[in-house]
């Protein structure tokens, strides 16, 4: 019996030691930043695209009916990467970078509608907020 008495608190203290000496992260690992871009739709067909208009530019297949957008290359140097999380005001959901745009565009994204070309030309050209989650180095953080 006093056995079993002593396995008890020692299981209470050693709990209670793992939940007290368990800490927890303050800063979160990323943060969302907000910048106004022009924001226009594409399709994958051919005559938009390419000849092969299901494949990205980094190489990942389109799928119709997914929430992907590409971005212009100044926004890929500005935290916006390859599979990059994006809000987009007026649209649901979030949205991932799995394109990028001809060099010619800046501060740009482009909405992926699948095959819905009556989709993109109702959308048209609008500027937008956006919101992009980027990695936060938390070693900066600590000097």
């Amino acid at each position: 019996m006093i056995c079993i008495i002593r396995n008890k608190w020692f299981v209470i203290a050693f709990m209670f030691c793992l939940v007290v000496g368990c800490k927890k992260e303050t800063q979160q690992p990323f943060e969302w930043k907000t910048r106004e871009v022009t924001a226009t739709a594409y399709n994958s067909l051919a005559y938009q695209t390419s000849s092969n208009p299901h494949i990205t530019a980094f190489g990942d297949s389109l799928k119709p009916g997914l929430k992907y957008i590409a971005v212009s290359r100044n926004l890929l140097q500005e935290g916006l990467g390859h599979n990059a999380l994006v809000k987009i005001e007026g649209l649901e959901g979030t949205y991932l970078v799995k394109d990028k745009m001809n060099k010619r565009w800046r501060n740009r994204i482009d909405i992926y509608m699948g095959t819905d070309v009556k989709a993109a030309r109702t959308w048209g050209r609008r500027k937008v907020n956006i919101s992009y989650r980027v990695e936060v180095d938390l070693d900066s953080l600590s000097d």
